[in-house]
């Protein structure tokens, strides 16, 4: 019996050492697995990008990979960091949404953004009116809405006027319900000289005959920052609608459902807004321009100290040889509007470039769009030896000679 037991206990052991994740003793070896993991996660995220049931293999494959750099201390290795301070940094700050306090993907906790946030993101008093919450739970009953906030703009001087109109979304649903997409947005002008910050205020809106009525409010404001920078910051609120009739307005979060990562999709900060045709109003035309208008004086986005979007890397369409294949980078750069790097919405990104909203100016054909877009999406994500894409490139580029080695080679051996 003690004997059995002993073969046992040993089994137990060399099955738990076989299981834990080997560490390096070589440079080689760690070359090795960097570049393996590299292309193991681009493929993983490439293929969460295409469907999102290939989200969990992504983040399977981001937590092995986070986990073995801090078991194997790799990040207190001063030459691996030296060599690999993109990849190391690149993984620490995609797994900041994993963490259960993390959900809005921020370096601070969702707690203390949302507590140091408050006075930016809270929804105008005169957006909680009980009138003016009545008014926009229907479609049926938007016209109220905005005889109200018509009423108000008569109060206010020229320069603090209310933009609004109701439109149909290309891209995503609310919050709350996946296939909603009709919104009022409320700009309220801010005043940088005060410190004020302008917000983008939006209502889902139930379809037109739909009885149930949409929860989700959102707030996108913008704050003036150095360097003609603007801030952004972000928070979702539901509606609870009781049954004598009275509604509220509480944060998304703080109601205990959680939150997403907002910066996924709001690479810009604010995003513009490009309805579905036919769905704003022949009066409401104008607003839409002046609105987007707005959002271009923003400049640079920033989130604060709360998250620095260059850790993620270029994006879609960043300049570098030996190929460029579109003009993206020469707006969605840091300096600009904001890199579209990886983590992205598809949904969002490609109604854009296929339904020939971007690049801005273009007057491609259906199959021209077609094509640019997968070429964006190829040349971003490859893991190709040779020809590296653009987010393998950025990770392996800056100490490692593999690459130029094989470039090398391939070029004398096509003469």
């Amino acid at each position: 019996m003690t004997t059995r037991l002993t073969v046992t206990l040993l089994a137990l052991c060399l099955c738990g050492r076989l299981m834990a994740s080997p560490c390096f003793k070589t440079i080689e070896q760690k070359d090795l697995w960097v570049r393996r993991n590299v292309d193991r996660l681009i493929t993983k995220a490439r293929a969460a990008y295409e469907d999102a049931i290939a989200e969990r293999a992504y983040v399977r494959a981001l937590s092995e990979i986070s986990n073995t750099l801090k078991q194997c201390r790799l990040t207190e290795d001063a030459h691996f960091i030296s060599r690999y301070s993109d990849f190391a940094e690149w993984i620490r700050v995609l797994s900041l949404d994993q963490q259960s306090d993390h959900e809005l993907g921020f370096e601070i906790t969702d707690k203390n953004y949302f507590e140091r946030t408050r006075t930016f993101v809270t929804i105008p008093e005169f957006l909680l009116t009980a009138e003016f919450l009545q008014s926009v739970k229907y479609f049926q009953t938007l016209g109220k809405a905005k005889t109200q906030l018509r009423a108000i703009n008569a109060t206010r001087p020229k320069d603090q006027q209310l933009l609004f109109f109701s439109y149909e979304s290309r891209h995503l649903g609310t919050p709350d319900r996946d296939n909603s997409y009709r919104r009022l947005l409320i700009v309220v002008p801010g005043d940088p000289q005060q410190n004020i910050p302008e917000k983008w205020v939006q209502f889902g809106i139930a379809d037109p005959g739909m009885r149930t009525p949409i929860r989700n409010v959102s707030v996108v404001a913008v704050v003036s920052g150095p360097d003609k920078t603007k801030n952004t910051y972000f928070k979702d609120y539901f509606r609870t609608y009781r049954r004598d009739g009275s509604i509220s307005v509480k944060g998304r979060w703080e109601l205990g459902y959680g939150d997403d990562n907002c910066v996924k999709c709001h690479k810009s900060g604010v995003l513009p807004i490009f309805p579905v045709d036919g769905s704003v109003a022949a009066a409401e035309k104008s607003v839409v321009e002046a609105v987007n208008r707005r959002f271009l004086t923003y400049g640079a986005p920033r989130f604060g100290d709360y998250l620095d979007t260059a850790k993620f890397g270029p994006g879609l369409g960043s300049k570098r040889p030996p190929m460029n294949s579109s003009g993206c980078s020469e707006c969605h750069q840091p300096n600009g509007l904001g890199s579209l790097n990886w983590p992205m919405d598809s949904v969002l990104i490609s109604s854009f470039v296929d339904g020939g909203r971007m690049p801005l100016g273009s007057n491609l054909k259906e199959w021209e769009r077609n094509e640019l877009y997968q070429k964006l999406i190829d040349d971003y994500f490859s893991v190709d030896e040779i020809h590296p894409g653009i987010l393998k490139a950025w990770l392996l580029g800056r100490s490692d000679d593999f690459y130029q080695l094989k470039s090398g080679l391939a070029k004398a051996h096509s003469r």
